[in-house]
């Protein structure tokens, strides 16, 4: 079973992409900070990562991300920006920092579910 961690301050953007994937055949995990998701991804080493852009409390979402794809532990698991922030300059921020993929809140559900899939394989 595929292991997928949510990263988002607000617990309720974090319900409700576990809602969301919950169909599918993975085990969800969740964090509310950059510091806690660095946390989990050794502890549990996810598959995948969706990881907001913006979170208060320690690392932004793109120095987690850096963080992951830089480690030579870490740097297979796959990371997708799940983030308000839809400008140019944040998808490139995105893009520099090694994430594997951008997807713009508000999204749609059948488009994570897909995306996720195509991403996991």
């Amino acid at each position: 079973m595929k292991k997928i961690l949510i990263v988002d301050d607000q617990p309720e953007v974090r319900e409700l992409v576990a809602v969301t994937l919950e169909v599918g055949p993975y085990q969800i995990l969740t964090a509310e900070n950059g510091t806690r998701a660095l946390e989990m991804i050794q502890t549990e080493m996810p598959d995948l990562v969706l990881l907001d852009a913006l979170m208060p409390d320690g690392p932004d979402g793109y120095e987690v991300c850096r963080q992951i794809k830089y480690s030579e532990v870490t740097q297979g698991i796959t990371v997708i920006m799940l983030t308000a922030l839809g400008q140019e300059g944040d998808i490139q921020a995105g893009n520099e920092a090694g994430a594997d993929d951008y997807f713009v809140k508000p999204f749609s559900p059948l488009g994570l579910i897909s995306k996720v899939e195509e991403m996991l394989g």
